[in-house]
């Protein structure tokens, strides 16, 4: 291009084709290097529209103004992409971030309570290979730790979200808001099927292997106080009844016995090493709960597999570290957890997977456990 007399070089009739032109080159390589950015508009700018008539530029102008270098013309074409992208709603991605977890809500909400064993003495342990399944197959807490040692005030604060005591020998009624009172005011049935109970309804001190103090509704005033309540605490027996009729309720606790929670020795031997206990327990929740896992009458339903606290030791977070499984078809499979979590959250979620906006004591302000979902 060569400037004429006046000092102005004069623009060929043919550039904005030659510009026509790089624009296309450009579009088809930024079409091979990013695919996924939403396509550049066809060459019909008023700008170069304009250009078309014009007849002469200055060399500042030419300096400044227009991409008639080639290079430069494809750089300014890719970061024009860039611009178009952000235009039309960011990164290349197509893929919307994932909804966030909510419980849903079940049919049922089952809770088994084992005794005395931390995190590292069940999971991973080679006597407990049925526990080992569920743990692999469903959802883990690996972050999970009971409320204080002794048995009974964890017991509590899985029904009634607070202590209540630290003696595993009270004698006392517990007045406070708990797990019956809101089922039975959101017009929910439950039940404790608590093995080796005397009797129905039997509300009464400890018959060895059956303790009273693994049976915290045996403490309620709702319960104490009305024989209708007092019936639902029964036999570990009719569990098995339950299933076969159809007439499980909304919420369950089951209650191994001393001899096979991992209290005492198997059989309530007087002697026994703790890989007796563990293998024991694996083995009557396979025979005994397993059948519930099993079965069509666990569809829409959440069973959760806890311990009441870890080995005395241990006192992390005050109760030890103790490992907490979640078991059922809504539950994410394989999944690991790394909250730190209290039985006030289990509390809240056996609430909430009924649909129950009541949440007793300190489980209205627990972390919630919808992740597991």
């Amino acid at each position: 291009m060569k400037p004429s007399q006046d000092g102005f070089y004069t623009r060929p009739q043919t550039n904005t084709q030659e510009i026509e032109k790089h624009w296309k080159i450009s579009r088809s390589l930024i079409a091979a290097l990013a695919p996924g950015l939403c396509p550049l508009p066809t060459f019909d700018l008023p700008f170069c529209k304009q250009l078309r008539s014009a007849t002469s530029l200055s060399k500042a102008r030419m300096s400044t103004g227009c991409l008639f270098n080639q290079t430069l013309f494809y750089f300014s074409s890719v970061f024009l992409a860039a611009v178009i992208q952000i235009g039309c709603g960011g990164s290349s991605s197509t893929t919307d971030p994932p909804p966030p977890h909510k419980v849903p809500l079940v049919a049922h909400v089952f809770i088994v309570v084992e005794e005395n064993h931390g995190y590292s003495s069940v999971i991973g342990n080679s006597a407990m290979p049925y526990t080992n399944s569920l743990a692999q197959q469903y959802a883990l807490a690996t972050q999970y730790y009971a409320n204080r040692h002794n048995s009974l005030p964890n017991y509590f604060v899985l029904t009634t979200g607070d202590m209540v005591t630290t003696d595993d020998l009270y004698t006392g009624t517990v007045t406070a808001d708990n797990v019956v009172r809101a089922l039975t005011a959101a017009g929910k049935t439950w039940k404790v099927y608590a093995e080796s109970l005397p009797s129905m309804g039997y509300l009464g001190p400890s018959v060895i292997p059956y303790g009273k103090d693994h049976n915290p509704f045996t403490y309620l005033s709702d319960v104490l106080n009305s024989s209708s309540q007092g019936a639902n605490v029964v036999p570990f027996t009719q569990l098995t009844a339950d299933m076969q009729n159809g007439t499980l309720p909304n919420y369950a606790m089951i209650v191994p016995d001393f001899a096979n929670d991992g209290h005492d020795c198997p059989n309530e031997a007087s002697n026994c090493t703790d890989t007796d206990k563990l293998a024991n327990i694996d083995s009557w929740l396979q025979k005994n709960v397993g059948p519930l896992i099993d079965s069509a009458a666990f569809n829409n339903s959440v069973l959760i597999y806890t311990w009441d606290e870890s080995s005395i030791d241990d006192m992390a977070h005050d109760g030890g570290h103790v490992p907490t499984i979640l078991i059922g078809s809504s539950v994410r499979r394989g999944y690991q957890s790394t909250t730190v979590y209290q039985h006030q959250s289990v509390l809240r979620l056996t609430m909430e997977l009924l649909g129950i906006s009541d949440l007793p004591g300190a489980a209205a302000s627990a972390p919630d456990m919808a992740e597991f979902f």
